[in-house]
């Protein structure tokens, strides 16, 4: 966690500010919440994820790929299901949609499911 100056509180509260002594520095930044104003470090992407559409109508199985496509995942295993329209759709989307430029490839890896290797940069 940074370690606040006096110059950082003044601003932060818009007044002057001088501290008399330690306990009074402690009980200022204890007030002002330092905990919820600085915010923690962003949890790394992991390299490998898994997507279950089942249950998922196409918008927002559409959805859900797209916010994996972007979220910096390495490779994925999709799983459609061995029936229904995702089945069809995932291949048309993977490869003539706005995902293709997300995709680098993907092939089956049984009747229901799909894996799938994304680009290394984030597109938006």
């Amino acid at each position: 966690m940074k370690q606040l100056t006096d110059a950082d509180i003044c601003e932060m509260i818009g007044v002057e500010y001088a501290p008399d002594d330690v306990q009074t520095r402690r009980d200022v930044r204890a007030e002002l919440h330092m905990s919820t104003r600085i915010p923690n470090a962003t949890p790394p992407v992991p390299n490998h994820a898994v997507l279950d559409l089942h249950q998922y109508t196409e918008e927002q199985a559409w959805d859900a790929i797209m916010e994996l496509a972007k979220s910096g995942v390495r490779t994925a295993n999709i799983i459609t299901g061995a029936s229904g329209i995702l089945r069809q759709k995932f291949p048309q989307w993977a490869t003539e949609s706005l995902l293709s430029p997300y995709i680098i490839e993907f092939k089956p890896i049984n009747n229901g499911s799909f894996a799938v290797k994304f680009a290394r940069k984030k597109m938006d």
